[in-house]
C-alpha cells in the first residue's frame, strides 16, 4: 500500500468519484492497519458513511496505482542503468497515466536483440528511413549511392528494403500512434475463428469455428469460452482489423491524406502493422478484453457466493444429515444443537436393495432416541429418491434438500480429517451436509470458495483475482453476521477482522486451556493479540453469557463508556438499557454523547436489538411430489423452486427433477 500521496489521492478520487475527504480517510486508515469492515462499521464519520463496496474500491485502485508506479520506478532504474536517462525523459515517463503508456514510451528503449532495423542503421541506412517518412520517394539514383557490398547492400532494393526497415521500427515504437491502434482494434476489431486442422468434428468448441464477429460485441462469457478452446488447441483465433481503417490511421498520424501515401511508404505501413504492431497489439487487447470478462465474471461469482454465504441458517436444532448414495447407500450423521456428532448410520432406502423397512426403523430409532427437529438431505445424486422416501416416513419434521456443492472437498480437506479423523469420508459429508442447514456460513467457511460451485466459468478466470475478491466476500460475511468466540472454528476465526490463521490458534489454544471465554478483555490475553488486533476484532466477536451483556452484541468496547453514560442519565443498570424499546425515543434529543451521528444511530440499533442475526428467517421450500423427472415439467406450471446459481445467461433453479435449469 502506497502512503496517501496528493498523486495517490487525485488518482484514486478520479476513478471512483467518491469524495475526496472519504478516500484520503480511508487510505490513511488502510495504511494504519485497519479492515475494511472495520473501516465500513467503526469509522463511519471518518469515512463519511462509505460502504464495504466503495471502500474495496478504494483500496483496489490504490493497488493498481501502486503496481503502476512500481513498473514506472522499474523502467526509469532501467534507464539509469543504460546511460538513457535525462531529466526530459523522465518528465515524459512521469507523464503516463497507465501501464500500456508507460510501455509504449518504453518500447525503444527496451533492451534487445539485433532486429532487421537495427541491422539496417548499422548500415548507414536511415537517411533512406527519413526520406520516406517525409512521403518522398527514393529515386534509383538515391538509392544507388548506398550500395555497399561489403556492408552487405548488393542492389538499391536491398537498401529501399533496409530504409523501410528502419522506418517500421520507428512507426511500431510511436506511443501516440500504437495508442490510436490499440483503441482502434479494442472498438473495431473482428474476431475470426476457425477449427484447427488436427481437431476432431466432434469438439465441444465446435460452436465456436468460422465466427466473426466484432470483439466489443461478444459477451463476457462466451469471451471466456472461446479463450478456453484457444488454450486448448481447439480453437484457432486472429483479431484483425479492416486494413483501410489501419492505414487511415497511419495517415492521421503522419498528417497525411491515405491518397497521398507515396508506394515505399504505404508498403512500409502494411510491413509494420502486420509484421510488428498488429501481433503485439492483438496479444495485448485479447488480455484487456480476458481482463475485462474476468471481472464481470468475478461480480457474478461475488453475489452468488454473499447468497449462499448469508442464507438463512435453520439455528441450534437437532439436525439428522443424510448424504445420499444410489449404490452404497445413505450416511445418515444425528448433530447436536451445538453440530456435534451424537450418531451416525448407513441406510439403504432404495428399492432395489430391499432393505427399505430396515431404513425405516433405522430413521424412526434415531429420530426419536435423539429427538431430531430437521433433516438435511444432500441434493446430489440420489437425493430426490431420497427426500421422497422420508417424505412417505410421515417424521413431522422439516425436509429440505442442501447443496451438496463442495462437500466432497471438506470431506477430504485438512479441516475434516482435524474434525473427524476416524470417520469414513462419506460419514463427514452428511455431517456437513446437516451442519449447512443449521449454519451455511458457519459450514462453508471450511471449503474453499472456488469449490463451492457458484458462478460461471471459474477455472477460466485469472484466479488470483477470483482469490482475492471471494475472500473478502467471506470476509465481510463473516463479520457482518459475527462470531461467537467460545464456538467459533479455526475456520471462521481466520477471517474475523484483524485476525488470520495463527491467531485464530492462539484463540482455540487459550480456549483449550482456560475454558471459554468470559470477556472481550480476555482477548488481550491470548497470544500475539495486541491493541491493534483488540480494535479489528473484538466487535466482530461476541461472548455470550459472559460477564457483560454488552460484549455479547456488536458494540464496540471503545463505545461501552458512551452506554455507561447512557444507562446513568437513564438511572438503569446497563442489561436493562440492553433491548430496551424506547431507547431511540429517549435519547435522540440528546447530542452530548461524544461520537458521531452514525456511529450513534448504529449504537441505538445495536442496544434495541442486542447480538441479532442479520440473516432472513429459515424458509424451508417444498418440492412437488409429482414432479420427479424432466419428462413431468408441462410448460405452463407454477413449481416451488431454489436458485442454486445465477450466471450472465441466465438463473439455474432446482425444481426438484434431479438437475438444476
Amino acid at each position: 500500500m502506497m502512503s496517501a500521496s496528493g498523486d495517490l489521492l487525485s488518482q484514486v478520487v478520479e476513478a471512483t468519484s467518491l469524495p475526496r475527504s472519504s478516500v484520503l480517510a480511508v487510505l490513511q486508515l488502510l495504511e494504519d492497519g485497519c479492515t475494511v469492515p472495520f473501516i465500513a462499521r467503526y469509522r463511519k464519520e471518518a469515512t463519511g458513511n462509505l460502504d464495504e463496496v466503495q471502500i474495496f474500491a478504494v483500496r483496489d485502485v490504490s493497488e493498481l496505482v501502486a503496481e503502476r508506479e512500481k513498473r514506472r520506478s522499474a523502467i526509469l532504474a532501467s534507464l539509469k542503468d543504460n546511460g538513457l536517462w535525462s531529466s526530459e525523459l523522465e518528465k515524459t515517463f512521469m507523464s503516463a497515466k497507465t501501464i500500456a503508456e508507460l510501455e509504449d514510451l518504453y518500447l525503444p528503449f527496451r533492451p534487445r536483440r539485433k532486429t532487421r532495423a537495427s541491422v539496417a542503421l548499422e548500415k548507414g541506412l536511415a537517411p533512406l528511413a527519413d526520406k520516406i517518412g517525409k512521403n518522398q520517394e527514393p529515386d534509383l539514383v538515391l538509392l544507388q549511392t548506398f550500395i555497399d557490398r561489403a556492408q552487405g547492400i548488393a542492389d538499391p532494393e536491398s537498401a529501399l528494403q533496409g530504409g523501410k526497415d528502419i522506418l517500421a521500427e520507428r512507426l511500431n515504437e510511436a506511443p501516440q500512434l500504437r495508442k490510436m491502434l490499440r483503441e482502434l482494434l479494442v472498438g473495431k476489431g473482428e474476431v475470426e475463428t476457425k477449427k484447427p486442422r488436427s481437431v476432431s468434428e466432434d469438439s465441444e468448441f465446435r460452436d465456436f469455428w468460422g465466427k466473426d464477429e466484432t470483439l466489443k460485441n461478444i459477451p463476457g462469457h462466451r469471451f471466456l469460452a472461446l479463450m478456453r478452446g484457444v488454450k486448448l488447441g481447439e480453437v484457432s483465433l486472429k483479431l484483425d482489423l479492416d486494413f483501410n481503417l489501419v492505414q487511415a490511421t497511419y495517415a492521421v498520424f503522419l498528417n497525411l491524406s491515405v491518397s497521398q501515401l507515396c508506394q515505399s511508404l504505404q508498403e512500409t505501413i502494411e510491413d509494420t502493422w502486420k509484421r510488428l504492431t498488429q501481433p503485439s497489439l492483438e496479444t495485448e487487447v485479447l488480455k484487456l478484453a480476458k481482463a475485462k470478462a474476468d471481472a464481470d465474471a468475478v461480480k457474478i461469482f461475488e453475489r452468488n457466493l454473499r447468497e449462499l454465504l448469508l442464507a438463512p441458517p435453520l439455528g441450534q436444532k437437532v439436525v439428522l444429515g443424510v448424504d445420499p448414495g444410489l449404490r452404497t447407500g445413505c450416511k445418515v450423521a444425528v448433530l447436536s444443537e451445538q453440530g456435534n456428532l451424537l450418531d451416525h448410520s448407513v441406510i439403504f432406502p432404495m428399492p432395489s436393495f430391499g432393505r427399505q423397512d430396515e431404513a425405516k426403523n433405522t430413521i424412526r430409532s434415531l429420530v426419536s432416541k435423539h429427538k431430531v427437529q430437521a433433516v438435511a438431505i444432500g441434493n446430489g445424486t440420489g437425493g430426490r429418491e431420497t427426500y421422497d422416501f422420508f417424505r412417505e416416513l410421515s417424521l413431522g419434521l422439516p425436509l429440505v434438500l442442501i447443496s451438496e456443492s463442495g462437500a466432497s472437498v471438506y470431506s477430504a480437506s485438512e479441516i475434516a480429517r482435524e474434525e473427524f479423523p476416524e470417520l469414513d469420508l462419506t460419514v463427514r459429508g452428511a455431517i456437513s451436509i446437516g451442519r449447512r442447514l443449521m449454519d451455511p456460513l458457519s459450514e462453508f467457511v471450511k471449503i474453499d470458495p472456488k469449490a463451492i460451485g457458484v458462478g460461471q466459468y471459474q477455472h477460466d478466470v485469472d484466479q488470483k483475482l477470483l482469490k482475492k475478491h471471494l475472500d473478502d466476500v467471506v470476509s465481510s460475511c463473516v463479520n457482518h453476521v459475527g462470531v461467537d468466540v467460545n464456538t467459533a472454528t479455526k475456520s471462521i476465526l481466520t477471517y474475523v477482522s484483524g485476525l488470520n490463521s495463527k491467531l485464530a490458534d492462539a484463540f482455540l489454544e487459550y480456549r483449550k486451556l482456560h475454558g471459554p471465554f468470559r470477556a472481550r478483555s480476555d482477548f488481550l490475553k491470548v497470544k500475539g493479540i495486541k491493541e491493534k488486533v483488540f480494535e479489528q476484532s473484538a466487535g466482530f466477536l461476541r461472548v455470550r453469557g459472559g460477564n457483560n451483556p454488552l460484549d455479547a452484541s456488536a458494540v464496540h468496547p471503545e463505545s461501552y463508556g458512551v452506554v455507561e453514560k447512557i444507562a446513568k442519565h437513564l438511572a438503569l443498570p446497563i442489561d436493562q438499557v440492553i433491548g430496551h424499546k424506547q431507547l431511540g425515543t429517549l435519547l435522540r434529543s440528546q447530542n452530548n454523547w461524544g461520537m458521531g451521528l452514525q456511529t450513534f444511530e448504529d449504537l441505538l440499533r445495536e442496544l434495541q436489538k442486542p447480538g441479532q442475526d442479520p440473516r432472513r428467517e429459515f424458509e424451508n421450500v417444498d418440492f412437488d411430489p409429482q414432479i420427479r423427472s424432466l419428462e413431468d415439467l408441462k410448460e405452463g406450471q407454477i413449481l416451488n423452486g431454489v436458485v442454486t446459481n445465477v450466471t450472465a445467461f441466465g438463473a439455474f433453479v432446482d425444481v426438484g427433477v434431479h438437475q438444476d435449469g
